[in-house]
């Protein structure tokens, strides 16, 4: 078993290991450093605040590059950005994504409680106050199209043990980003369920169809299943089916506001939207982890641009932005013309490939293989794959 030291140690070593072949100077502390990145037809900034995705460009229809993703332009605003709310623009989030049903959860007969920052202290979100998305991940390697980030976590926010985390972000020359999250426990069983909250718009803007994120198409094969939950978005232990619904994306060819029109209290009470947790049920005899499966594919009209995703994740959140009300201007690089553009409601969407909501509560379904990780079982690992596309 590794101690906290040696860990450090191995990370410092990668570094200056690394430091050579790097186009960047050594890890400088500065959480707010921007990293560029470069493949074929693809582009990149990240910051180790977070680990955080700040920019993606890859090309519309046109050949133009454009950014795809919500963000600030300094990168300072997101820690700024925390008194109102709006701080999950790109970062990793955990210990443990999503909802915690009153902040508690028991594993082997303990039972731990994570500060319940949601909801007026009726759960626990993205793991409670101080989350990995305010976390400065060191930068362990870095390269001309790939980056890794490390963070340790000493038994932050009341989760049990610690848990060495490593981020990997790799473009590829097919257009596409891949972000591979490895999580090792050291020293006590405790839930572990990373991922990826970045805020897209594929249509980058480009014209007023493109303020919305509603006449884009959303196609989920797998997305058979979802989870229910109270008026305050916490899983009340049914698993739904979306055949029918406002959430049954399982076809190709629906628009995001197809779904939005008749998602009336599902985003919550007196919410219409979509923010709910979807289970990805793989084809039969297929393996449940399959990495190279692909449960999403997303087109905007405006930039021609396709996004699909591929996981070994077996459920994904899908937000529709239906908190934004218009106070936040988009990027720069998301400018056209003479008008200031801002992040409207269904003005973006978040997609994030992970397990089953509070699975950690609902013993039912079955999830500690995927939810509870310890020394002596396998590491948590959340893979995916976005590739990137225009016609």
């Amino acid at each position: 078993m590794l101690s906290r030291s040696v860990a450090l140690l191995l990370a410092a070593s990668s570094t200056l290991v690394n430091a050579a072949k790097s186009p960047y100077p050594p890890f400088s502390g500065n959480m707010f450093q921007k990293y560029n990145l470069e493949a074929e037809g693809i582009k990149a900034t990240f910051i180790p605040y977070g680990a955080r995705l700040t920019n993606l460009y890859v090309k519309d229809r046109d050949g133009a590059w454009q950014d795809v993703v919500v963000g600030y332009d300094n990168p300072k605003a997101y820690v700024e950005a925390l008194a109102d709310g709006n701080n999950y623009f790109g970062p990793i989030v955990g210990r443990y994504a999503n909802r915690i049903k009153n902040g508690t959860f028991t594993v082997d007969g303990q039972t731990s409680h994570i500060p319940e920052n949601d909801n007026k202290g009726l759960d626990t979100l993205h793991g409670g106050f101080v989350g990995y998305d305010q976390q400065n991940w060191t930068v362990a390697s870095v390269t001309g199209n790939s980056i890794t980030f490390s963070f340790y976590d000493e038994h932050t926010s009341g989760f049990p043990g610690d848990v060495l985390n490593i981020a990997t972000y790799t473009l590829t020359d097919d257009a596409s980003w891949i972000s591979r999250l490895v999580s090792v426990p050291f020293n006590e069983a405790t839930p572990i369920m990373l991922a990826n909250h970045v805020y897209w718009n594929l249509g980058a803007y480009v014209d007023d169809q493109a303020t919305y994120v509603l006449n884009d198409t959303l196609y989920m094969p797998y997305a058979d299943r979802w989870i229910e939950t109270d008026g305050i978005l916490i899983p009340n232990g049914t698993i739904g089916v979306t055949n029918g619904t406002a959430l049954d994306f399982t076809s190709p060819g629906k628009t995001i506001g197809e779904g939005v029109q008749d998602a009336e209290g599902y985003c919550g009470t007196g919410c219409t939207g979509i923010d709910n947790a979807f289970v990805l049920d793989r084809p039969r005899y297929g393996s449940p982890e399959d990495p190279n499966l692909q449960v999403l594919q997303m087109t905007s009209p405006s930039t021609g641009i396709t996004m699909s995703l591929e996981t070994n994740m077996q459920g994904t959140q899908i937000y529709t932005c239906n908190g934004q009300n218009g106070t936040i201007p988009v990027k720069k690089s998301q400018q056209h013309g003479s008008k200031k553009t801002y992040v409207e409601k269904y003005g973006c969407i978040v997609i994030e490939a992970q397990d089953w909501i509070d699975g950690v509560n609902n013993p039912q379904w079955g999830r500690s293989q995927w939810q509870i990780f310890s020394p002596t079982s396998q590491p948590a690992i959340n893979y995916q794959k976005y590739s990137f596309s225009a016609k």
